[in-house]
């Protein structure tokens, strides 16, 4: 693997997450953010928050193995959630659990959460982008 997650000491310990990433691949990988969309164009979960979730990290998980890629290799998640409140956090961690157990894996390279007004049509609620690093 080409990327280290570590929680250096004097920073907290999150458990959806790692504070910091060393990459010692040769080769970025920047993944478009993606949203609920199945390879149709057809948005999965309409008004369903952890389904939306669910579908963006799978989605994530196409876009990597198909550079020959996976979450093991990401140095770096961003989340874009439409009108961000903290109560919606349940919903944000059962969405990546969801996708995690389909997935086989454990995502908890650093992230960044962001709340946004409105994503690209208005039933995406959430947006998810990753940068990766391979051999």
């Amino acid at each position: 693997m080409a990327i280290t997650l570590v929680n250096p000491k004097g920073l907290p310990e999150i458990d959806a997450y790692r504070q910091v990433s060393i990459a010692t691949g040769s080769k970025l990988v920047f993944i478009a953010g993606q949203v609920a969309w199945r390879a149709d164009g057809v948005t999965v979960g309409s008004g369903d928050l952890a389904a939306q979730v669910e579908q963006c990290y799978l989605n994530v998980g196409i876009a990597l193995a198909g550079v020959g890629a996976s979450f093991g290799d990401v140095a770096k998640l961003t989340v874009y959630v439409v009108d961000w409140t903290p109560d919606k956090m349940p919903l944000l961690m059962e969405g990546i659990g969801r996708a995690a157990a389909k997935l086989g894996v454990t995502p908890v390279p650093p992230a960044s959460l962001l709340g946004v007004a409105a994503l690209d049509v208005p039933e995406h609620l959430v947006e998810i982008e990753a940068t990766a690093v391979i051999d």
